[in-house]
């Protein structure tokens, strides 16, 4: 049977609240009695805690309470936060404080809060606080961090290193030997933050009442967030419910239980009241986790055809100063190195340190477009050195379709292999180079030099692990109104989760999405989830939803032929009836889920089991990996160092689509998410650690002026891997850009042997980069 709604554009269903005004975030809720919370940070990297004076704070009228972790110990059971992914090797000591103890780590760590009857109270009587701290030397770096003597990022720790690993496959050193061209980099990949337009926020609400805390978050964990806060409050399950309502994105930033969620909902159960924190842009800078620093020195060998031999080298990663996800960043990684290219050997060694910081963990991407990174540079590098193309050595080393599905050696972070599933990447890269019209290219560069304009282009690629596990849930329900509800622990986040979650259900039960309501973010409506983390949901929800749409479709047939009298085969669903096929007899799925649900005293009818509804854990025996190749044109100005980007073009492989718009609207979102980092978002830091970017106009971020139109092409290699063939793309933007936008650069300087290796590329350092290979070149 055709698909009447999967792979169709169907509006979105979340817009129309959005558009009107009408969306509810956890700022727009007000409950009443409503209190709000401010927190005293520290103001330095790293000291000891002398006193934490709040005599003159708790006297400002309209103060109901200055609290430290000393007095929120009553309703703890822990003063840290657990590690929040599983990480075998890592020391005891590196979670975060829910405030501080006895030492501060970074600029911007909670240390007290003030729960106040206003926000701007609460703001003021923070500002009385005395906070006595003796200021200790700071870790500002990777590098300094595993330097001999260099101070501990953390007095209570052994070493600022707190997990190394090494990685690969191959006799690596072997190939260099026979290598025909080599080349080696030194890249560094600097910080940013995520920056949803919404930043963190939380309610706390006890009911005294039922005696149940309510706890709204703007997270991308529901079922998660809930856990922690059970483990650290010492809660029932039953007297604890997390409740998301709008998030307005959330890029990785909110897949975290960050101190300030467990410290306000301590607080509320201290006090019993309810407590509400809104985090502003400032506290996002200071606060927030962030993605990065990665140094990485890899030397890389080709033969004489521009074949890839051998990969090696080192990665220095900056954890910041708490390590509440483990190593996955830095692991993600070094496994995306090979990416979509036929790698024989590779041997990287990582050490994941520790500075006093803001802690990172993935951002949109999660690691994979730092690994991207490093493979780009690593071809432009060979390319120039054996002589060829760089379009051209790309095209030699992708791995053929006749390879698929191909394993490597590695090994994902949960331990299972990397099996590209499907795709044909050849066929992506010529598509890619015609839709951007490399043909024409070297006309329009002449064109461009005459009107003395530098024009350039590049192409990169990149691949993605999605749909990650363990499960998702799912419950599909017909009710005794004949309303079709889906309840799942999936997050939406700005995505249009809701919108493909109903369209999949419409097409087992024959009803239009628009008439289908999709519950999430409620721990009390279904009892466990993941959430919204690594290009998963449409992969590991949507199968769940799948799978339980068709179940309760085979329970309305069975219910439809008994009280037909007919065989189960010649009954349909269309349009909420179930009916006999070619006649009139019909009844609606009101009606069938009234008999499901059965009359007091009575037996069902033969074959009918209770209730029109069915509950899946869809759980994927692997990733699915999508592929995408990016191919930009820009222009750049040597006077000044300005890159404008002319034309961008995107073929991706998003198995297949639910809903086209949205996977597109998801990869537009991800190529400017990727165009900040390679070009704009530089999160400073001074010589102590002190951040010298806490503004939206220090940290620049790219505007609609900056943005080219972004030509998305979906290439659709269904995945054998769940029963909707779907990949996830909420990342997939992310992986090639720089990479291209990098190469294209290069290519408008008409630069031979010099190869930028830090981004994001930043106006000024462009203009030294074209000095010295002015200077290079009259040499």
């Amino acid at each position: 049977m055709d698909p009447r709604y999967i792979g169709q554009s169907v509006r979105r269903q979340e817009d129309d609240s959005l558009l009107r005004g009408m969306g509810k975030f956890v700022d727009d809720l007000a409950p009443h009695g409503l209190t709000h919370a401010a927190f005293l940070r520290s103001p330095v990297a790293h000291g000891r805690i002398r006193t934490i004076d709040t005599t003159f704070a708790s006297e400002v009228p309209g103060v109901i309470a200055v609290l430290t972790l000393a007095d929120l110990r009553p309703v703890l059971t822990s003063d840290r936060l657990p590690v929040q992914f599983k990480s075998d090797g890592l020391p005891p000591n590196i979670g975060p404080y829910i405030l501080a103890k006895e030492e501060v780590v970074y600029v911007g760590e909670t240390v007290a809060l003030v729960i106040a009857e206003s926000r701007a109270i609460a703001e003021d009587a923070v500002a009385l606080i005395d906070l006595d701290i003796e200021e200790l030397d700071p870790v500002t770096g990777c590098h300094q961090a595993v330097q001999p003597g260099a101070p501990k990022a953390a007095l209570d720790r052994d070493s600022n290193i707190f997990a190394q690993f090494e990685m690969g496959y191959g006799e690596v050193d072997q190939s260099f030997a026979t290598a025909a061209h080599t080349v080696s980099l030194s890249l560094v990949q600097h910080r940013g933050g995520a920056h949803p337009i919404e930043g963190r926020g939380v309610l706390a609400h006890p009911d005294s009442l039922s005696g149940q805390m309510t706890v709204w978050s703007s997270t991308q964990q529901a079922h998660e967030a809930r856990g922690f806060l059970i483990e650290l409050l010492g809660l029932d399950e039953t007297l604890l419910r997390v409740r998301t309502p709008e998030v307005g994105g959330g890029f990785g930033a909110k897949y975290l239980l960050y101190p300030e969620e467990v410290s306000v909902t301590a607080a509320s159960l201290l006090l019993g009241r309810p407590i509400k924190w809104i985090e502003d842009r400032r506290e996002h800078f200071l606060a927030a986790i962030q993605e990065r620093d990665q140094f990485w020195d890899v030397e890389a060998a080709c033969d004489a055809s521009g074949k890839l031999i051998g990969i090696r080298g080192t990665m220095i990663h900056d954890g910041g100063a708490y390590v509440p996800q483990g190593v996955n960043l830095a692991y993600n990684a070094a496994t995306a190195v090979p990416g979509p290219y036929d790698l024989p050997n590779y041997k990287l060694s990582v050490q994941a340190v520790a500075t006093n910081k803001v802690p990172t963990i993935p951002v949109r991407g999660a690691g994979y477009p730092e690994g991207t990174f490093v493979m780009e540079r690593v071809l432009d590098g060979l390319a120039d050195a054996a002589g060829l193309d760089r379009i051209e050595i790309r095209r030699r080393n992708l791995i053929p379709a006749s390879a698929m599905p191909f394993s490597t050696p590695l090994k994902s972070r949960s331990g299972s292999g990397i099996t590209y599933d499907s795709g044909d990447f050849h066929a992506m890269y010529e598509q890619a180079l015609k839709e951007i019209d490399l043909g024409g290219f070297a006309d329009r560069k002449a064109q461009a030099a005459k009107a003395g304009r530098l024009r350039g282009i590049g192409v990169a690629c990149g691949i993605k692990g999605t749909g990650r596990g363990p499960y998702e849930s799912a419950t599909v329900r017909i009710g005794k109104s004949g309303k079709v509800t889906v309840f799942t622990g999936a997050m939406p986040m700005g995505q249009g989760l809701k919108t493909a979650l109903s369209q999949i259900t419409a097409e087992s039960l024959g009803v239009d999405p628009g008439d289908i309501t999709v519950v999430c973010g409620d721990t009390n409506t279904i009892s466990l989830g993941l959430g919204g983390f690594a290009s998963r949901q449409t992969v590991v929800a949507g199968s769940s939803v799948t799978v339980a749409a068709k179940a309760v479709r085979e329970q309305a047939l069975t219910i439809a032929a008994g009280l037909f009298e007919a065989d189960v085969g010649d009954i349909e669903l269309v349009d909420g009836m179930a009916r006999v096929k070619g006649t009139e007899i019909q009844a609606s799925l009101k009606e069938l889920a009234k008999i499901a649900g059965g009359s007091p005293g009575y037996s069902l009818p033969t074959g009918v089991t209770p209730g029109l509804e069915a509950t899946e854990y869809f759980m994927p025996s692997g990733l699915t990996y999508g592929m995408g190749v990016h191919a930009v044109e820009l222009e750049v100005d040597a006077e000044t160092g300005a890159v404008t980007l002319q034309r961008y073009v995107v073929v991706n492989d998003c198995g297949r689509a639910i809903n086209p718009k949205i996977v597109v609207g998801q990869i537009h979102g991800g190529v400017v998410h990727a165009i900040g980092n390679a070009l704009f978002e530089f999160m400073g830091y001074d010589e102590q650690a002190q951040p010298t970017t806490t503004t939206l106009a220090d940290y620049l971020m790219p505007t609609a002026p900056e943005i080219p139109r972004i030509d998305v092409h979906l290439a659709e290699y269904p995945s054998p891997l769940n029963p909707l063939g779907v990949k996830g793309v909420g990342e997939a933007g992310c992986l090639p850009t720089a990479g291209a936008i990098v190469s294209a650069i290069e290519n408008a300087l008409g630069s031979k042997n010099q190869l930028i290796q830090r981004i994001p590329v930043m106006p000024q350092d462009l203009f030294q980069f074209i000095q010295q290979g002015k200077q290079t070149d009259a040499a």
